[in-house]
């Protein structure tokens, strides 16, 4: 084969899934690895850090706003205007000292923008990829993922050396750097549209449905009281909640009123919809409510853990330079470890017994915190934490992140094993839309009960939570014996 007709690297897809994936993990790692470091050295308290998990809704509520992607398509755009906002936050918190008000507006619309970033990306590859490619695709998908989180790693050493102004203007760079890359990668296909149910005339179906209208409205006023008890932003307005209960009642008096007026009809012409569609169908198969119990609690051990250690490392005396080295990346790679590992036993042992055993690994690691917990004082000066408590909190770090990594390939092979072939895009989405969920709830609790118990009692609390999802497996095994269509 002459030279001219080997495809260029910027031609491989494989090479652009890496780039892309990358693209797509670096955002989790500045969200989840530096700022809780940053604002813990600021002195901003635990319940505040906590708070900040909740800005994750975003990843959980990106189904929402996905029909509007694929409706205006030029992923590539959308990749590179994205990339630039969260380039612009980066800035802002450059320029802009402190912590205040701004500061929640500004990493609440990072989160947003990167949620849309991953929408982009995962429609555009999945476009990109023939079925044969899959395979070696998902694992290049995984591993170059933790390598943009690995990244933000070293970002987080960064901050010892340059400050966090430098570290913050290193990070915008690396944006613009990125969204120029994405405006490289090879043109999208072009796709005939399906004419379905349009989204206003599901929305307006939506209207003359109650028990679903209902589920929406619930689900909003559930996320906003969740955000005022933190916030107490509605202290300033003090009849904001008569009225929002009061139009939420009158909403859905409405809705029974059109759903009279119509005759009944049932919710199927909704499942013809792009934002509910999907996801009716799916909540109507056999065993599925108690299954998406089981992947709300599945990993709440180390959801709830998750977003104090990072200011437990800070508390008990750690350098920004430790923590980006052990916690953050020697942890990163330990995970993806645990994630071959995981990946091997579940292909051997099957998917059930992989989350049962795997599940029990991934429980018991969080110990390891809890006993470092006990045995280091927190407050103590980086020069004077000796070399036996040193490594009893880097043993701990890389049980936790090796097991995390178990349990994740495992998980990640029974999500899959279970949606529709059909509909496996838009039904896997939901479904790690409901995982995300629970970690970005149980992130936001876990910064008061950190506060409340201590951080040694707490890590002891996140074991017990790794249990009650092994109550759910009949109905798991269950799902697993009985595929979809």
């Amino acid at each position: 084969m002459s030279s001219e007709a080997k495809p260029s690297l910027l031609k491989s897809k494989m090479f652009w899934v890496g780039v892309l994936y990358f693209a797509e993990g670096f955002p989790l790692g500045v969200f989840f690895d530096v700022f809780p470091v940053h604002f813990r050295q600021q002195g901003v308290n635990l319940s505040e850090i906590g708070f900040l998990s909740l800005l994750g809704l975003a990843w959980t509520l990106k189904f929402l706003w996905a029909p509007a992607v694929d409706h205006y398509r030029h992923h590539r755009r959308w990749m590179a205007l994205v990339d630039l906002g969260m380039g612009a936050v980066m800035l802002a918190m450059a320029v802009h000292a402190g912590f205040g008000p701004w500061t929640w507006l500004a990493i609440g619309l990072f989160t947003l923008l990167s949620a849309t970033n991953d929408i982009a990306i995962d429609g555009y590859t999945i476009e990109l990829l023939d079925r044969r490619e899959l395979g070696l695709a998902n694992g290049l998908r995984v591993g170059f993922y933790r390598v943009g989180m690995l990244a933000a790693g070293f970002i987080l050493i960064l901050s010892d050396y340059i400050g966090w102004t430098g570290t913050y203007f290193t990070a915008a760079a690396l944006f613009v750097l990125i969204a120029l890359t994405c405006l490289r990668a090879p043109a999208e296909r072009r796709v005939e549209r399906v004419h379905g149910l349009s989204l206003r005339a599901e929305l307006g179906g939506l209207l003359a449905h109650p028990l679903p209208f209902a589920g929406v409205l619930g689900f909003l006023l559930g996320t906003l009281w969740l955000i005022d008890r933190t916030t107490h932003w509605s202290a300033r307005h003090e009849s904001f909640w008569l009225y929002a209960f009061g139009a939420a009642g009158l909403a859905l008096l409405a809705s029974v009123l059109r759903h009279r007026r119509n005759g009944n009809g049932g919710t199927g012409a909704l499942t013809e919809g792009p934002m509910f569609g999907t996801l009716l169908a799916m909540v109507a198969r056999p065993y599925m409510l108690p299954v998406i119990g089981f992947i709300l609690i599945f990993k709440l051990g180390d959801a709830a853990m998750g977003f104090m250690v990072k200011p437990f490392w800070v508390d008990a005396g750690f350098s920004a330079s430790q923590i980006g080295t052990v916690s953050v990346n020697l942890g990163l790679i330990l995970s993806i470890a645990g994630g071959i590992a995981g990946g091997w036993f579940t292909d051997r042992a099957g998917i059930f017994r992989a989350l049962w055993v795997l599940g029990l690994c991934q429980a018991f690691s969080n110990l390891g915190y809890a006993w470092a917990a006990t045995v280091l004082p927190l407050g103590t000066p980086t020069e004077l934490i000796t070399a036996s408590q040193q490594m009893l909190m880097y043993a701990a770090s890389g049980l936790e992140s090796f097991t995390g990594g178990l349990g994740t390939a495992a998980f990640l092979a029974f999500l899959m094993a279970i949606v529709d072939k059909r509909h496996s895009a838009t039904e896997y989405a939901l479904l790690s839309s409901v995982f995300a969920l629970s970690r970005s709830l149980a992130g936001w609790a876990g910064g008061f009960g950190a506060e409340a118990m201590g951080y040694a009692d707490y890590f002891l609390l996140t074991f017990f939570l790794g249990f009650p999802a092994f109550l759910l497996l009949p109905w798991v095994r269950r799902m697993l014996d009985r595929p979809p269509s």
